[in-house]
């Protein structure tokens, strides 16, 4: 277990510079800017459909890093150009904002498929390492320090050069189906207890039980402003796929007791073979669980998806949730489907 009893900035060792990337096939190695959105739009594609071939990633998820507080894309990020002009790698190292718990600083990033096997991966991973431990390194919090990845199962070449840098395998995350045609099961939820559509003036405060929801949850930490509201902001978020449920505490308040978001990416749609909604948050606040309000929002994202023309409804799962949110899961008809793998290198 990692001793925090000293700051951060004793425990990691600030590197004298960062390492400068060099290989043959690369003309040019600089950060990124906002010209190249679409250009890593398109890569980030291309490695999708080798390494997650039925998701892919969002432009606005590429697009919104530029605007972030949190991110100084002149030293947090780093693309390639091949000779010929083309990027065919980009890094990202993000310092997690929100740091109440833990210390993060988060790897993203990959290179063209063509080009890989090469060591072109081992340049960038190296760099990404360095500013990671350089962000870790400037922080005086008493908290463990991370350096965090992930990779799915069906790229293990990935995990391999995680290991190179002595980020080592720790969590599992599972991705769950749920076929639309099956039966939904209802739920009839105890007196004091409501589900109500989500409107964009819940936003504060379903934000704000988000926060509390996750603080139990492996590495989750709060989330701040401007990434919450481009969440609900964004171009795939769906307000009428998305549900809150509202608590009568004893004194007769009434406030936002659970939540379930939910996202439709078209482009995922080909890839996958399937029309599918995408939960990306399910929460119940910890004194309201096990009253069945988890299963009844599911239950109302299910049916408001299956009458959205879907064919399924996804998601994905702390495999070791304290929770139990897998159980839930499974016992509302979702399966697995594939596995994503959590990789961190702790300070």
């Amino acid at each position: 277990m990692t001793d925090a009893t000293s700051p951060l900035s004793e425990r990691v060792t600030m590197p004298a510079a960062l390492p400068v990337p060099e290989h043959p096939d690369i003309a040019v190695w600089r950060p990124a800017t906002v010209d190249d959105i679409d250009a890593i739009w398109q890569l980030e594609k291309s490695i999708g459909q080798a390494d997650h071939p039925n998701y892919v990633l969002e432009r606005d998820e590429i697009a919104e890093i530029f605007d972030f507080s949190f991110v100084d894309v002149t030293t947090d990020t780093l693309v390639a150009e091949a000779v010929d002009g083309h990027l065919v790698a980009n890094g990202l190292v993000v310092l997690s904002p929100g740091q109440v718990t833990l210390v993060k600083s988060n790897l993203d990033g990959g290179v063209l498929p063509t080009m890989r096997g090469r060591g072109i991966g081992r340049e960038l991973l190296n760099w990404q390492v360095a500013r990671a431990t350089q962000q870790l390194a400037t922080s005086d919090k008493r908290l463990p320090g991370w350096i965090a990845t992930s990779c799915d199962e069906r790229a293990p070449q990935n995990g391999r050069l995680y290991e190179r840098f002595g980020l080592v395998c720790t969590r599992y995350f599972l991705s769950l189906d749920r076929i639309l045609a099956d039966p939904i099961r209802e739920f009839t939820l105890a007196d004091g207890i409501r589900l109500a559509p989500y409107e964009s003036k819940l936003s504060p405060v379903v934000h704000a039980a988000r926060n509390e929801v996750f603080m139990d949850h492996w590495s989750s930490q709060p989330i701040p402003d401007e990434t919450w509201n481009a969440y609900v902001t964004g171009s795939t978020f769906v307000e009428e796929l998305s549900f809150v449920a509202f608590g009568i505490e004893p004194d007769g308040s009434e406030h936002v007791v659970g939540f379930i978001m939910s996202s439709v990416n078209e482009e995922d749609w080909a890839a996958a073979g399937y029309r599918s909604s995408y939960i990306g948050l399910v929460g119940v606040l910890r004194g309201w669980r096990g009253r069945h309000i988890a299963q009844a929002l599911l239950a109302a994202q299910l049916d408001a998806s299956r009458a959205a023309g879907h064919e399924r409804a996804t998601l994905d799962v702390d495999s070791a949730s304290p929770t139990g949110a897998l159980d839930l899961y499974t016992g509302m008809g979702f399966f697995a489907s594939n596995r994503e793998l959590a990789y961190v290198r702790e300070f």
